[in-house]
């Protein structure tokens, strides 16, 4: 027969120790925390990527916009004989006196009578390589329309007021170049304003206006 042996403990001696489980909880808290901050970092990377594009786009969209300007310029220079430029054509994007009030050009409902220009393949308000839809409008910095830039206004007595320049002659041909000399007037150029809209990839918009010279 056999018998095991008895484990008496010792005066002084405890059991084994209970844990508490403090040490998985602070683990979880710091995993937790740990994970928040990862979801964080990359949703702030997102956003830089994200702000950075559309910096990108926007910067795209003005680059674009240059050729609006000299779409519309070449226009005005063809058109700049004759009678062509004193009267409105809505259909080619053309008012011949500026707005009573200006409007808010990032409405899309400003644009009805503005010219769209064709991409490389030739289509006609359809995104070119980059994405981007170029308009313009052209506008005669007169506040009459329909009349001579030095006429009177349609049915009133009121002189048209339009922005001119006068070049002086002085050193160019026919004017003295003497000291003391007068200074003839030269030609008068009329001012006019050309307002392009670029519409680019993710909403993206940018006006500009540009004011050119263009000679009587």
């Amino acid at each position: 027969m056999t018998t095991r042996p008895r484990i008496f403990n010792r005066p002084g001696m405890t059991g084994p120790r209970r844990q508490g489980g403090a040490i998985l909880f602070i683990a979880l808290i710091v995993l937790v925390a740990m994970t928040l901050a990862g979801i964080a970092m990359i949703r702030s990377i997102d956003t830089a990527l994200g702000i950075a594009g559309n910096m990108a786009f926007k910067q795209a969209t003005i680059q674009g916009a240059d050729r609006g300007v000299k779409a519309a310029y070449d226009w005005l220079i063809a058109n700049s004989s004759g009678t062509t430029l004193q009267n409105t054509n809505n259909v080619l994007g053309y008012f011949s006196s500026r707005t009573a009030t200006e409007p808010d050009w990032f409405d899309n409902a400003n644009w009805t009578y503005s010219i769209s220009l064709a991409n490389e393949f030739g289509q006609v308000g359809n995104p070119d390589a980059a994405g981007n839809v170029v308009r313009y409008v052209i506008h005669r910095m007169c506040n009459c329309a329909d009349v001579p830039y030095n006429a009177n206004c349609a049915g009133s007595t009121t002189s048209n007021v339009c922005g001119l320049y006068y070049p002086s002659s002085g050193g160019s041909a026919g004017g003295s170049m003497s000291v003391g000399s007068p200074q003839f007037e030269g030609i008068p150029q009329i001012y006019y304003r050309i307002t392009t809209r670029v519409d680019g990839p993710r909403n993206t918009v940018s006006v500009t206006q540009v004011t050119v010279l263009i000679q009587v």
